[in-house]
């Protein structure tokens, strides 16, 4: 971390929800690299052993990392967990991809403003980060040509999700893309109207890969790699390109929107690159030329969406002395080193 001024000290108390996630442990490592003590939130404690008797250890042995049980669904879920919390990490999200539009938008919203709710109770809590994403801008399709800005809405997702049904498994995506278009405008909206004591800011990431540090999180998340890496084409051939950031460039820019001094009330767009399957099959057949992938399929075909990426890139340069987005052949190289650990290729 290069920057001398922050916004809150180290040794100061981080909440990251959804911390068993893949950018979860992400934003949790960065954090606790960084010098400042982590409690993590997730639906069931007792389901996730491994991020204190193993990824966090050394951390949960020193009292500098824990885990809490708050269901993001739950009336006053996070009444505890924000006790003498200093910065929030809003990274969880309800992540089921059901076509049902009242299974997942509700439960999503209401996962932002109860936080929300409970961080305006607690006079510690200084910064605010939400981990938002493009599709709550515009959607990874191809054809569209939109320039997203700080007011861009895919409020088209939002219309289409809540079609009437029969609810058919096509609307999942778009039902997750409108969860995320509401809930950020609710967090927006939230601030607005209650003017809270704390800064609010706003990472969206485009499709994030990279190293998984569990193996928990080896297909999700990244798992448009995973899937990649099996030959499961079938399963991401509707959707042959998309911007892609590395989760650990994604990690350093929450850590930056909270402390940051000069960072207030941004929607920080962090697509890093753009591309289509076939490159990252040329990255494994570069990296691994002894292994057998699958044909390329896509067209080379590219999105056509574009933003400014100049506020990221300057907060990566600035908290990680980074010129740059990770490139998707390190992010690669990464993930499938670990991919062949935990799934040897027969």
């Amino acid at each position: 971390m290069s920057s001398s001024k922050v916004t809150v000290p180290k040794g100061s108390w981080v909440l990251v929800t959804g911390v068993n996630g893949f950018v979860g442990t992400h934003v949790a490592k960065q954090f606790l690299e960084h010098g400042y003590k982590v409690r993590g939130t997730v639906r069931d404690a007792s389901l996730y052993p491994w991020l204190v008797n193993d990824l966090f250890n050394t951390y949960a042995q020193s009292g500098d990392f824990e885990v809490v049980t708050a269901d993001l669904e739950a009336d006053n879920a996070f009444e505890e967990a924000v006790k003498g919390i200093q910065i929030i990490q809003h990274v969880a999200s309800v992540m089921s991809f059901s076509p049902d539009p009242n299974t997942v938008i509700p439960q999503t919203v209401k996962g932002v403003t109860a936080l929300l709710e409970a961080a305006i109770k607690e006079p510690s809590v200084k910064e605010f980060v939400y981990t938002s994403s493009l599709v709550a801008s515009t959607a990874p399709a191809l054809g569209n040509n939109t320039n997203v800005t700080r007011d861009t809405w895919n409020d088209m997702a939002v219309e289409l999700a809540w079609a009437p049904p029969p609810y058919e498994p096509s609307r999942g995506p778009v039902v997750y893309m409108a969860s995320k278009v509401i809930a950020e405008k609710a967090a927006w909206d939230f601030v607005k109207d209650k003017k809270p004591h704390f800064t609010l800011n706003v990472v969206a990431p485009s499709g994030i890969i990279g190293e998984p540090l569990n193996k928990f999180n080896a297909d999700k998340g990244s798992g448009w790699l995973k899937y990649l890496y099996d030959g499961s084409v079938e399963r991401i051939i509707g959707m042959p390109a998309n911007w892609v950031v590395d989760v650990k460039d994604t990690a350093l820019l929450h850590v930056a929107a909270a402390l940051d001094p000069e960072t207030k009330g941004e929607r920080i767009q962090a697509w890093g690159n753009n591309v289509n399957w076939d490159d990252f099959l040329a990255i494994f057949r570069d990296l691994y030329p002894n292994e057998k992938w699958v044909d390329d399929f896509t067209g080379k075909v590219k999105l056509s969406i574009t933003t400014d990426q100049t506020p990221a890139l300057a907060l990566l340069k600035k908290w990680g002395n980074q010129d740059g987005w990770t490139t998707p052949h390190d992010s690669v190289a990464q993930a499938v080193d670990v991919y062949l650990k935990w799934y040897p290729r027969s």
